[in-house]
Parts: C-alpha cells; structure tokens; sequence
C-alpha cells in the first residue's frame, strides 16, 4: 500500500511557521516570500481536511490539530536531517586531506 503523504514541498513551510508562530518569520527562514508559506500552507490544510493555523489580523496560533501535527512533523523532518548528514558523512570515509606548510 502507498504512503498517505502530503505535498513534501509544503513541510518545510509549515514546519518554520509553527516554530516562529509567523508565516513572515518563516518565509524569511527559508528564504521565500509571506504568500509561498501562506499558499503552502493552505495546500496543507486542504489536502488534510483540517485547519492548522487560527489567523489573526497580524498573527497566527496553531490549533490543537496543528500543534499535535507540528510534534511530528518537527521529529520527522529533525530525523530526515540526522539522515542526510550520516549519509553525507559515509562519502568522506576513506578520504585522507593532507596539508603542507614551507617552513
């Protein structure tokens, strides 16, 4: 059977928008703009059937369903990035750098 997984690309976003409770402070953290996290965002919120975010006038909090959802994907995502550095530390195993100095 698949994996029932959202759109990837939308995780990042919501992940920095949880921890900052800020979609402006997110988008500067990954470097987009206020409106690519609000529309990742959203996707997420549409492809789950739930409301992550209550928005105020100039903030957001995360629900109950957000917050519990924010845990895991925080783990998931902080075990995606242990991953990537075991795997990128296995291709310098066997290398040696050597440096010289004139002396």
């Amino acid at each position: 059977m698949p994996r029932q997984l959202p759109p990837l690309t939308t995780l990042p976003a919501f992940d920095a928008a949880a921890r900052h409770l800020s979609f402006t402070k997110a988008a500067d953290e990954l470097n987009v703009t206020h409106g690519a996290v609000s529309r990742a965002v959203r996707n997420l919120e549409e492809r789950l059937g739930v409301r992550l975010f209550e928005r105020g006038t100039r903030s957001v909090q995360l629900t109950a369903e957000g917050a519990a959802y924010a845990a895991e994907i925080g783990a998931a995502l902080d075990r995606i990035g242990i991953a990537t550095l075991a795997a990128s530390a296995s291709r310098t195993e066997g290398v040696l750098n050597v440096s010289t100095s004139d002396g």
